[in-house]
């Protein structure tokens, strides 16, 4: 099995004046899951190199098992620090695709069409694909084969918009996931705040929060099996 796992480049919350960037526990168990299941896995961002750490992210309150394995991990940070460009990188050469969320990927990789061509490439090679909290959001400019939404029809969630007005960013972020998934004619679906809910339809797997991250890449492992 080789796993792409993709992160973003993006560092401003906005204007806020505030940093950003992936959420550590939402990279850590994933990267963690598939390790450990004899997984291969390359990691990309647009940029290349370092992505940014929400600094969020990295207080005590948000550490689990699987970030303090990973700070105690070496290789991993070293994957980490020398991620491929994601310009770099084909779907051929994969089985499967991850993306970790943060509020970062709302702004590059929603927007990336280097991203939105890789995730049609999966999809059109009918290999599982999987986004949790935020990186579902990155599915906003996606399309399937017949030119629609690639979510239209199709039953997925994300971070709600209630957890959203929970960490005050409601009016920081370009736009709202389960908004947006409504206004795409997607079934969006959600649990309750902050516990973990995974949705699968078909090859799209997607977790609503940081909770979800675990139980999302484990859903996508078993669609490869």
């Amino acid at each position: 099995m080789k796993v792409l796992m993709v992160l973003t480049s993006h560092d401003q919350l906005g204007d806020t004046g505030h940093k950003t960037g992936f959420w550590l526990e939402e990279f850590a168990a994933p990267y963690y899951v598939f390790k450990d299941a004899g997984a291969e896995v390359v990691l990309a961002s647009p940029a290349g190199g370092q992505p940014p750490l929400d600094p969020k992210s990295d207080q005590p309150e948000f550490q689990t098992e699987l970030t303090h394995r990973f700070k105690a991990d070496p290789a991993a940070q070293q994957a980490l620090a020398s991620t491929l460009r994601l310009d770099a990188v084909k779907a051929d050469d994969y089985d499967t695709v991850f993306y970790p969320g943060g509020h970062g990927p709302l702004w590059d990789l929603a927007e990336s069409p280097v991203s939105i061509a890789l995730i049609e490439a999966f999809d059109r090679s009918s290999k599982p694909i999987g986004f949790v909290c935020h990186a579902p959001g990155v599915l906003r400019h996606v399309k399937n084969a017949d030119g629609q939404p690639l979510v239209k029809g199709r039953r997925v969630t994300g971070f709600s918009n209630a957890e959203e007005a929970d960490v005050q960013l409601t009016e920081v972020v370009p736009f709202l996931l389960e908004d947006e998934f409504q206004r795409q004619g997607a079934q969006y679906q959600k649990g309750p705040n902050w516990a973990s809910y995974v949705v699968e339809d078909g090859r799209l797997i997607t977790g609503q929060n940081p909770a979800s991250s675990e139980a999302a890449a484990k859903a996508l492992l078993n669609r490869l099996r």
